[in-house]
């Protein structure tokens, strides 16, 4: 559950500030690359939303993946920067 003052972005914005497509952030979140968006409901409708963190791991993998590894390594890669960043903030 997030903390509702926690800054969240839709699908678009994620994926601009990212340099994703909305249909890759969707094949990924599809695919277990990413977690799970939580969902805003609207009537019937369901909006993806992103948080800081989440948008972190998307940029990351980004990244790995323009620097020619594949999603699944990039995706990893980005998960072991990830559990690394938060080791040395424990510390």
């Amino acid at each position: 559950m997030r903390n509702s003052k926690e800054k969240v972005f839709s699908i678009g914005e994620a994926a601009k500030m990212s340099g994703c497509s909305i249909k890759q952030l969707r094949h990924w979140e599809k695919k277990n690359y990413i977690q799970t968006a939580s969902r805003v409901l609207c009537g019937e409708r369901s909006y993806r939303k992103y948080g800081v963190d989440d948008l972190e791991i998307i940029k990351k993998i980004k990244a790995y993946l323009d620097s020619g590894y594949t999603l699944p390594a990039a995706a990893k890669k980005a998960a072991e920067d990830t559990v690394k960043k938060e080791g040395q903030q424990d510390a």
